[in-house]
């Protein structure tokens, strides 16, 4: 499956997260990830949807029905080509220092906490596919406890 990002600018109202999530569900989607932040234009909200679909119909599809809210002003797909996508993920690790070394370099993290010889706890940046591959090289046994954002995306 292809992941699609949703680009959706929103009246700050309440129920509008409510509305655009019942809509997707009703049409049997599944939300993978879903960040809503305010825009830079007061009382107006910048939503990023990323879901898993191929069948570009299906996206135009749901565009369409979110253009019909009265609280949507705008909504588009942004294509992987032309936006930048992020995502942060804190993680608490139980590992050695001299292991976590090892991935200096290729991983955009950051140590926000050492809390004993070989409890940390970093702040990773950067793709989900780069945060995905961090959690896989670490493995799973020495993953405590994780918190991630969610994609974010933003037009070149």
């Amino acid at each position: 499956m292809k992941r699609r990002a949703i680009l959706a600018f929103t009246l700050d109202h309440p129920g509008v997260l409510n509305k655009i999530s019942m809509l997707i569900r009703k049409k049997m989607y599944n939300v993978d990830t879903l960040t809503v932040c305010r825009s830079r234009i007061p009382g107006v909200s910048r939503m990023t949807i990323t879901l898993e679909e191929n069948d570009e119909a299906k996206i135009i599809h749901i565009i369409k029905q979110l253009e019909k809210f009265t609280e949507v002003i705008s909504a588009k797909e942004l294509d992987t080509e032309h936006s930048y996508w992020r995502e942060v993920a804190i993680v608490k690790l139980e590992v050695d220092a001299a292991h976590l070394d090892e991935f200096h370099g290729r991983y955009n993290f950051q140590i926000l906490e050492q809390k004993s010889e070989d409890v940390h706890i970093l702040q990773l940046a950067g793709s989900t596919r780069s945060i995905d591959a961090f959690l896989d090289e670490i493995g799973q046994e020495h993953i405590i406890e994780i918190a991630r954002t969610g994609v974010t995306a933003l037009e070149k």
